[in-house]
C-alpha cells in the first residue's frame, strides 16, 4: 500500500470532522473524494499532508507515519489552494524556485513548461504579472503545473476543476488521465462528471466518514447522482 489511514479521526470541540476507521490505496490508483461541503474533504487532505494533526489515528505512506518523518515529502506533491503559491512571486519565478527544489535547472523547468502552452492558452507565462494578481482559475492552472513538474508518486489535489473554465477543465482531464498509472492520485471535486472521468476509484464521504468505497464503471455518475439528489 502506498497510502494508508488507520482509525483516523479529527475532532474539533464536540463535532468529529473526520472519523475514517481503514482505508488503503494501492499505487498507480487515480482516487476521487467526493461529498458535500463539509464532509471532510479539505480536512482529510491536510492530514494526509501533516498540515494539521489528527486527533487519533495515522497516516501511512510507505508504511510510514507522516508526523514521525519526512521521507513522503521526497514523493508527494500537491495544490490545495492558492495559500500553497508564492503570490508574490512571477509564475516564471514561482516555477523556478519549485524547479530548484527538485534539482532542475532553469533551463530543465523551460522545457518541462513547454508542453503547457495549450493548457496555460497564452494567459500564464510571459504575463509580467505576480501570482497575486490572476484570476483563481489561473492561479489554480499554476499550482498544479507546479505539483506534476515534481513527477510525484502521490499527487493530492483538492477541487482542481473549480474556477476553471470549461476549455481548461477539459484539458486538465486529459493531462491527468496522461498520468494515469505512473502515479497515485488523490482528487477532490465537487464535479462528479469529471471526477468519475478521470477516477479509476470513487470515495464518497459524509459528514467526515466513507459512506461507498468503489471502482468506478458505465454507472457510477449515476448512482453518484441519485445519491445526492435523493
Amino acid at each position: 500500500m502506498i497510502l494508508e489511514v488507520k482509525n483516523l479521526q479529527k475532532v474539533y470541540g464536540d463535532k468529529i470532522v473526520v472519523n475514517i476507521e481503514d482505508l488503503q490505496i494501492t499505487a498507480g490508483e487515480t482516487v476521487g473524494l467526493v461529498g458535500n461541503n463539509g464532509a471532510g474533504k479539505t480536512t482529510f487532505f491536510r492530514m494526509l499532508l501533516d498540515l494539521i494533526r489528527p486527533t487519533n489515528g495515522e497516516v501511512l505512506s510507505k508504511g510510514e507515519n507522516v508526523m514521525h518523518n519526512d521521507n513522503w515529502k521526497n514523493y508527494t506533491a500537491s495544490f490545495l489552494d492558492e495559500g500553497f503559491l508564492i503570490d508574490y512571486l512571477t509564475p516564471e519565478e514561482y516555477f523556478i524556485f519549485i524547479g530548484s527544489l527538485n534539482n532542475l535547472s532553469v533551463a530543465d523547468v523551460s522545457a518541462y513548461l513547454s508542453q503547457y502552452g495549450e493548457f496555460f492558452n497564452g494567459e500564464i507565462l510571459n504575463s509580467g504579472k505576480y501570482i497575486r494578481d490572476f484570476s483563481k482559475g489561473n492561479q489554480n492552472k499554476v499550482g498544479i503545473a507546479a505539483a506534476l513538474m515534481q513527477k510525484p508518486e502521490i499527487l493530492i489535489l483538492d477541487e482542481p476543476f473549480a474556477n476553471l473554465d470549461p476549455t481548461t477543465q477539459i484539458r486538465l482531464k486529459k493531462l491527468l488521465k496522461e498520468q494515469t498509472g505512473n502515479m497515485t492520485t488523490f482528487i477532490s471535486s465537487h464535479d462528479l462528471n469529471h471526477v468519475t472521468d478521470v477516477c479509476n476509484r470513487i470515495i464518497l464521504v459524509e459528514k467526515g466518514q466513507v459512506i461507498k468505497d468503489f471502482k468506478t464503471d458505465e454507472n457510477t455518475l449515476k448512482e453518484l447522482e441519485s445519491y445526492f439528489s435523493a
